[in-house]
């Protein structure tokens, strides 16, 4: 009688109910893992050990549907933490300007647009995936690989000596594949070189594309996976790992995983201002920019600023040490065509010259700009245009850029003055009086000395890095960093290549080793990042404004905390702003 009574209770859904009403929260938030569905008949399908897996991995599986529709897509993106592409057919070869091979299988065309479409998108907002089989195919077709229709009409390759599309039961491994050492995948398996696969597929990944590195073969030569060389969480297998248990669980893991940090650098971007303190994209108005349009000729636009979940920019009007025409009238010009950005924009895209405005921008879910001078020959030696450019809006002026000016000494100049000059003095003087930031960036040492020690507010530099990591006489030494701190200036480490490593081959982290070495030297307070995108400024991992969250899901994995991340996006700059407006 007890043993029928138990069995009752499972269909008492007011027990079940209790349970969870007991507690609070009624469940632990999770990051959501989206799937790919399969189209079989016109039904949407899928093998459960897909979901299976993501819940045993800590995820929330969310199965999506073949829809080629943006919105949906978008909508859907906006919802999830994480990608998992799934298994299927082929691919129709026409999105890659192929006619069929006679040994080409069964298509799906419900699936193609839908999944390269989501695929790309996903790509473009950072968010992790795991291709798996099809999935993997579908990374190397979405972003610009190749994909071999049969594996034996691979490129440049010879004849396959192994199956790969098992007869034995999916849970049996049939072969192996080598792992590449230095890769996510060999970090993933505890660096073990070889592990047992299962094999379903007639095609593969034959060519990677620069996008992505090997990071696995069979012993034919066969690619078994590819993962990003960009710094960005995505990777791809040729096997079914949903179908292997213990042994494949590792994949969903590491999925779950950066789909969970992911989350978190979200929610982090969601409750912060985040502030990049210099860019140069003006610099490519005269090309026709429009700057609402995702253009791979700008490193900044309103697509990009979306992706990478960033609140504000600061655009430089730029004056190159050898131009020969009104510099004032150029920057003027530049201004004029940002607010004609800012008013066609309106609606998404707004001016801001305090934190406060930034600040009520982010609350109605616009992105700000805010107008920067990089050199201070577009004064053309008349004081009383620093508080024309204060009454434009403009925040900072970079007193040079690279030679001496009427204002003082560059750092790659020839020491005309010694430091400041007396107009440079005066000029000091009267952005401290209009409430403009004196940025030293570019300048001397004599001249930073000469600025830290006249300036009644702090300084800045809004794109320098560090002299220690990097013998470069743009960066800054550890004296400098440590003068500046003490007055309570800010450094703003940039992303320019030859500022960040000798060799100028530098990557995202050594962006994070400036950072750090920064906080080592002047304390959290007093560091940010000033990227200079479209000055030369960008590195793989972050090579445009959409990567900027992947350095907030860096910081986190070093154990940041919000706080300290919402003073380097953007915090301590703006203490140091309020300090200028007074």
């Amino acid at each position: 009688m007890k043993q029928n009574l138990c069995f009752m209770d499972s269909f008492n859904l007011k027990q079940h109910l209790d349970s969870v009403y007991r507690y609070y929260p009624e469940g632990i938030r999770k990051p959501v893992i989206g799937i790919t569905a399969n189209v079989v008949d016109g039904n949407a399908s899928l093998r459960n050990h897909y979901y299976e897996q993501v819940v045993n991995a800590g995820g929330v599986p969310m199965i999506i549907p073949s829809v080629s529709d943006t919105d949906t897509i978008v909508n859907i993106l906006d919802r999830i933490d994480g990608l998992l592409l799934s298994g299927g057919g082929d691919y129709n070869p026409l999105w890659v300007g192929e006619e069929p091979s006679e040994k080409l299988g069964d298509v799906n065309p419900q699936r193609d647009l839908a999944e390269l479409k989501i695929t790309r998108l996903a790509y473009n907002r950072q968010i992790p995936m795991l291709g798996i089989c099809r999935g993997c195919q579908t990374l190397a077709m979405a972003l610009d690989g190749h994909v071999a229709q049969d594996l034996s009409e691979r490129k440049g390759e010879g004849e396959t000596t192994i199956k790969h599309s098992q007869n034995a039961p999916q849970c049996e491994p049939t072969h192996t594949v080598t792992i590449l050492s230095g890769t996510m995948l060999s970090e993933i398996y505890n660096n073990v070189e070889k592990i047992a696969v299962n094999s379903f597929h007639h095609q593969a990944v034959d060519d990677a594309g620069k996008r992505f590195r090997i990071s696995a073969m069979a012993s034919d030569g066969v690619i078994e996976a590819i993962e990003s060389s960009e710094h960005h969480a995505i990777l791809g297998v040729q096997w079914h790992p949903e179908w292997l248990g213990e042994q494949g669980l590792p994949l969903f893991e590491w999925l779950v995983d950066e789909a969970r940090l992911f989350m978190k650098a979200k929610d982090v971007h969601a409750d912060i201002l985040t502030l990049d303190t210099h860019c140069d994209t003006p610099m490519l108005f005269p090309q026709g920019i429009d700057f609402a349009v995702r253009d791979g000729r700008i490193l900044v636009d309103m697509h990009k600023l979306d992706d990478g979940r960033q609140d504000a920019v600061t655009m430089a009007a730029y004056i190159p040490q050898d131009y020969d025409k009104s510099a004032f009238d150029y920057a003027d010009g530049i201004f004029n065509k940002l607010e004609d950005i800012i008013e066609k924009n309106r609606l998404y895209v707004v001016k801001a010259s305090n934190a406060a405005e930034l600040y009520a921008n982010k609350r109605e879910g616009k992105h700000s700009i805010m107008f920067a001078i990089e050199n201070g020959k577009a004064l053309e030696g008349d004081i009383s245009k620093v508080k024309y450019f204060a009454d434009r809006g403009v925040v900072y002026i970079t007193l040079c850029h690279n030679g001496d000016n009427d204002l003082c000494d560059s750092a790659r100049g020839s020491q005309t003055w010694g430091g400041l000059s007396k107009f440079g003095k005066d000029v000091v003087r009267e952005m401290n009086r209009c409430g403009v930031l004196v940025d030293l960036s570019h300048a001397a040492e004599t001249t930073f000395y000469d600025a830290l020690e006249l300036s009644s507010v702090p300084i800045v530099c809004s794109h320098s890095s560090c002299r220690a990591l990097c013998d470069h006489p743009r960066n800054l030494t550890d004296e400098q960093m440590k003068a500046m701190a003490r007055k309570g200036g800010v450094c703003q480490i940039t992303l320019y290549n030859g500022f960040l490593r000798n060799d100028g081959k530098a990557s995202m982290s050594d962006v994070i080793a400036h950072l750090e070495h920064a906080i080592d030297v002047m304390g959290i307070d007093h560091v940010g990042i000033g990227t200079d995108y479209d000055g030369d400024g960008g590195v793989p991992g972050m090579a445009d404004t959409s990567e900027n969250i992947r350095l907030t899901v860096e910081l986190l994995r070093r154990g940041y905390s919000k706080d300290d991340i919402a003073k380097i996006w953007g915090g301590n700059w703006l203490r140091v702003l309020a300090m200028a407006k007074g």
